[in-house]
């Protein structure tokens, strides 16, 4: 009897060995990597042919977006304001206010790109924008692991519409991507603020 327990205790061990040593250890990063923020500083973009001005990030390249679906769209004052730093952009679309386009038809387009993020968002906080050069429109900050964690409309409600979505070329993260979001958002506020129609 004594044998048989023995035996049973062998192969009993033997067992939680095995399957104990079939999950591979990874352990987890402490803390992320320390980023690096430029130094704050802006320049006015006022593009030709282009009903707008305001005072981008000098860290930031803005390149004119000429395609559109596959079609090429020279001179419709759309832009990609680029940030390599981050590996970032912010798009940035300007349509002409008409009977095709209205001004709520925009708003509603703006609104429901915006909330196509609540399957990954935390929440969707909405900021009324209003500056003094008669510019008005609508700031989302988005919380959580969303793709474009800032978006934002402006206007003047007669004649011009400007949307614009922030979005980082890698795998949405909050916890690792909020310090980066925050510094851009705060560049972006005073883009927004600084903006004004010509």
């Amino acid at each position: 009897m004594k044998e048989i327990f023995k035996i049973f205790s062998v192969v009993i061990l033997l067992a939680v060995a095995v399957v104990s040593c079939k999950q591979e250890f990874s352990p987890k990063p402490k803390a992320y990597p320390r980023v690096v923020f430029p130094e704050r500083g802006y320049t006015l973009f006022s593009p030709a042919g282009c009903p707008f001005q305001f005072e981008v990030p000098s860290y930031a390249n803005v390149v004119e977006d000429t395609i559109y679906f596959d079609k090429f769209i020279k001179g419709s004052c759309w832009y990609n304001i680029q940030i390599p730093k981050f590996n970032g952009v912010v798009n940035f679309t300007y349509k002409p206010i008409n009977k095709d386009e209205t001004l709520e038809k925009l708003i509603e387009d703006a609104h429901k790109l915006s909330f196509k993020h609540t399957k990954r968002a935390d929440y969707i906080d909405e900021v009324v924008i209003q500056n003094p050069n008669k510019v008005g429109g609508l700031l989302y900050e988005v919380g959580g692991d969303a793709a474009s964690n800032v978006q934002f409309f402006l206007t003047d409600s007669v004649h011009h519409f400007i949307r614009g979505a922030l979005y980082f070329n890698n795998t949405p993260n909050a916890d690792s991507m909020q310090p980066i979001v925050n510094f851009v958002k705060e560049d972006l506020r005073v883009m927004l603020k600084s903006f004004k129609w010509k």
